[in-house]
């Protein structure tokens, strides 16, 4: 976790030339988010490769967020001129007002192609990082299992371009990660969500950050989730996961605690919402 993370699959460059090359036919680009890593979960380098085609930011998995905290991300964006819908692929909320949020967008320029008397058939490309639910976003659109899903990064490997209803077309592309983060604090970010590779990362280390920022944003839902009757306003991470690690039994002979095993339990039910609705970062901080 002290070096800088680089994480560079040839899949992703490759990935970025596909957005290049098929962005002129596009209307929209439709980029997801993870609505608990509102910004983290953006890859810079979109500003550079998309710049003034129109955006739609949609924040996925809003229901396992901090709706408080999504309020300010959305209002924190629409002072960026930037149209933001929350969304869950689980349970379809909000999925309905994804077309007609895109369709605003292009509005004038449908309106002008109806005068002439042609109808334009909306061309829209989904991009974002991995593992934030582009496959199943589309899927939704769709009404139907058409595209390979996973709960693992990088399951989309290539171009796809699908047809919704008869009035709108969609390329859907495979995550693309920034080749490297400088800031190590937006990769744990990430890494919390499941958007990089536990396999590359340390995670006893990164469940030591996450208790450090769950006992200072959200105390209550960590002390409730894990019955920690100890005051672990001083604590610091290591010794949260340690005490969580005890609580559920995972001792090993001499009586230490397997942490390995509680850092992979606590990464799981955040990630899983079962520790409760936790968003990772608010708009003051960037």
């Amino acid at each position: 976790m002290q070096n800088t993370l680089q994480w560079y699959p040839g899949h992703m460059a490759k990935t970025r030339r596909l957005i290049e090359d098929n962005l002129k036919m596009i209307d929209v680009v439709v980029e997801i988010l993870d609505a608990r890593i509102p910004f983290s979960g953006r890859n810079p380098n979109f500003d550079d490769i998309i710049r003034n085609k129109p955006r739609l930011l949609v924040m996925n998995k809003a229901d396992l967020a901090d709706r408080r905290k999504t309020d300010m991300w959305i209002e924190w964006y629409r002072q960026r001129n930037i149209t933001v819908i929350p969304i869950s692929c689980t349970t379809g909320m909000g999925i309905n007002k994804v077309l007609s949020a895109a369709r605003e967008l292009v509005r004038e320029r449908i309106e002008r192609d109806a005068e002439k008397g042609r109808t334009r058939t909306l061309k829209l490309m989904m991009v974002g990082i991995p593992n934030v639910g582009k496959s199943s976003l589309i899927n939704r659109l769709l009404g139907k299992a058409s595209t390979k899903t996973g709960d693992k990064p990088g399951v989309t490997k290539g171009k796809q371009w699908l047809r919704i209803r008869g009035d709108a077309e969609l390329l859907d592309t495979p995550g693309i990660l920034p080749p490297k983060f400088e800031d190590q604090e937006l990769a744990k970010r990430l890494a919390y969500t499941g958007a990089i590779r536990d396999e590359i990362m340390n995670t006893e280390l990164l469940a030591y950050s996450l208790c450090d920022y769950l006992r200072d944003e959200y105390p209550d839902e960590l002390i409730s989730r894990y019955k920690l009757k100890d005051d672990i306003s001083g604590m610091k991470g290591y010794e949260i996961l340690t005490l969580i690690g005890r609580r559920r039994g995972f001792v090993i002979s001499g009586g230490e605690v397997d942490t390995e095993r509680a850092a992979n339990m606590v990464l799981d039910e955040l990630r899983a919402a079962k520790i409760g609705n936790i968003t990772l970062e608010t708009p003051e901080f960037m």
